[in-house]
């Protein structure tokens, strides 16, 4: 327990004086060695019973670990952390190490999620359509159960697009919900819509790109030109008299207000996000929560501003000298994030850039799986298309190729009826890749590591050839 004796036995060369001398060392010790000891009780509670984040050297609930590697003094430091339309203090359990201080806010993704994610949450996810996007942490939430988020999209693609179809989003405010390339409108988000089940409201990209901007500036609202004159203007997705019901959901979506610096002239105020959580998925992140995001940053180093929680899921965990070693790279502030995930393929199947390209056949996969809710769904559209072909067949009963398309769409709506070829459905997709693994481990090994290994980007291209 008393990992210095070594050092201060050299330094006061205790064996090599006179047994006075000696006796002085030995009571200085002695007394060192009861300061330690006072402390233990105060460094248990304190590894123990914080709530904030696990400590030190990543040895989660061990608590004497570090008692024998160093001579550690408990400190709290209040750190202050933007909180969207205020800021608020946070007290962050840390060490002190002769001086240094020392954070780590390493978790498992179950234990992140858990303790972050929170149903009724604001919240939005970093990237970019297939840029990205944090697909471990989607499918961890949707494992776990937590529901009825009130969403600040951004570009989104397939990882709403599940939450959606799971029924998880309470309300969507979006510009647009693709997997670019490959659904060009993610299908469960445009089926909620037609079906009147998502409250949704829209706004063009550039101007919720700059709400989440103002959001990470702690603005109350936002003055803009850009929407004026469209028809985003004039029609609401979200009514106002709804706005009104929905707690986590401003009460008008835009106004018109006088410029005050140029009389007479217009222009449009809009709201800005109040968001309680955000997650990012990164290339690299130290234990303390700073971040190296490469390539394009999209909107992810506002959100995590802006939210008063933030997870971030990383390609590497890096020690915090690396980071030291450049900080020119460095895009996310620690003291922004509340967890970080050492997460490897954390985007899979979308890209990320400089470690592997998007899995085509994945998002194939689920863009045909996602046009079918269900199996009884499956049923309906296809009987739905069948009767649609026979129909246009029959306007030109000379055109071979419409009367043979007409014949496969009965064909395959029979055999759906009957139960002899059902197609796969968004439900089947879901508990292939999400719910029949226990986590994002056991889910990459699913995958397989040939299949993942064609993804590595080829360094002198920048993108894998063989996705």
């Amino acid at each position: 327990l008393f990992p210095y004796t070594t050092l201060f036995r050299s330094k006061f060369n205790i064996g090599h004086e006179t047994t006075s001398n000696t006796l002085k060392k030995v009571k200085f010790l002695v007394k060192l060695q009861r300061v330690w000891l006072a402390q233990l009780p105060l460094l248990w509670y304190y590894n123990i019973r914080s709530e904030d984040m696990q400590t030190f050297c990543q040895i989660p609930q061990r608590p004497f670990a570090y008692l024998v590697l160093h001579w550690p003094l408990m400190n709290r430091a209040y750190l202050f952390q933007s909180r969207g339309h205020k800021r608020r203090g946070k007290y962050i359990k840390t060490i002190s190490v002769m001086g240094v201080l020392f954070m780590n806010k390493v978790y498992t993704l179950h234990d992140a999620v858990a303790k972050f994610v929170e149903s009724g949450d604001c919240i939005c996810f970093g990237g970019f359509t297939t840029n990205r996007k944090p697909y471990a942490a989607v499918g961890e939430i949707l494992r776990q159960g937590q529901t009825d988020f009130t969403v600040w999209a951004g570009p989104a693609g397939g990882d709403w697009d599940m939450m959606i179809g799971e029924g998880r989003v309470k309300a969507y405010i979006n510009c647009y919900t693709a997997n670019s390339g490959y659904t060009n409108v993610s299908r469960r988000f445009r089926a909620a819509i037609e079906k009147g089940e998502l409250t949704y409201e829209d706004y063009s990209q550039d101007v919720l790109m700059l709400q989440l901007h103002a959001a990470s500036l702690g603005l109350p609202f936002l003055p803009v030109r850009l929407m004026q004159g469209s028809g985003l203007m004039k029609y609401w997705g979200i009514s106002e008299e709804q706005r009104k019901t929905l707690e986590k959901v401003d009460d008008l979506k835009c106004v018109e207000i006088d410029n005050p610096f140029k009389p007479g002239e217009k222009v449009v105020a809009v709201p800005v996000p109040k968001l309680d959580t955000a997650i990012i998925h990164v290339q690299k992140a130290s234990p303390d929560g700073t971040c190296i995001i490469e390539g394009d940053e999209f909107h992810d180093v506002d959100v995590a501003v802006a939210a008063r929680k933030v997870i971030v899921t990383c390609e590497e965990l890096v020690s915090d000298e690396y980071i030291r070693r450049d900080p020119t790279l460095t895009r996310i502030f620690g003291e922004c994030v509340s967890a970080v995930v050492h997460c490897p393929y954390g985007a899979w199947p979308s890209q990320c850039y400089n470690y592997y390209d998007n899995d085509s056949h994945a998002l194939k996969e689920y863009d045909k799986a996602s046009k079918y809710q269900d199996a009884e769904d499956a049923k309906a559209q296809l009987a739905k298309a069948a009767a649609k072909a026979e129909k246009v067949a029959a306007a030109k009963p000379d055109d071979a190729k419409l009367a043979e398309a007409a014949v496969k769409a009965k064909k395959a709506a029979e055999d759906a009826a009957a139960g002899v070829a059902i197609p796969e459905t968004f439900k089947d997709y879901l508990e292939k890749w999400v719910y029949s693994v226990k986590d994002n481990e056991e889910l990459l090994d699913k995958v397989g590591g040939s299949r993942l290994m064609r993804l590595k980007n080829e360094p002198h291209l920048g993108y894998s050839t063989r996705h």
